[in-house]
């Protein structure tokens, strides 16, 4: 049986995918990875939200850290 713990953080995963899916969804995929891989979400939850595989999201959001550290 799954903890209460267990059970309120299956909730939040899945609330930050149904969000996830909202961002930006006129945008085109690269758009999309990029702007949740900035909110620091990880290749795995990107793949899972836009139903593709990491390494395509590792693909897509090449560069993103480094110019977020730019940026600071």
């Amino acid at each position: 049986m799954k903890s209460h713990e267990e059970k309120i953080l299956e909730i939040l995963d899945k609330i930050l995918k149904v969000l996830s899916l909202q961002v930006a969804s006129d945008k085109s995929m690269t758009e999309r990875a990029r702007l949740l891989k900035v909110a620091g979400l990880d290749n795995a939850t990107i793949a899972t939200v836009l139903n593709t595989s990491t390494s395509s999201i590792s693909v897509l959001t090449s560069g993103v850290k480094k110019n977020i550290k730019k940026k600071k």
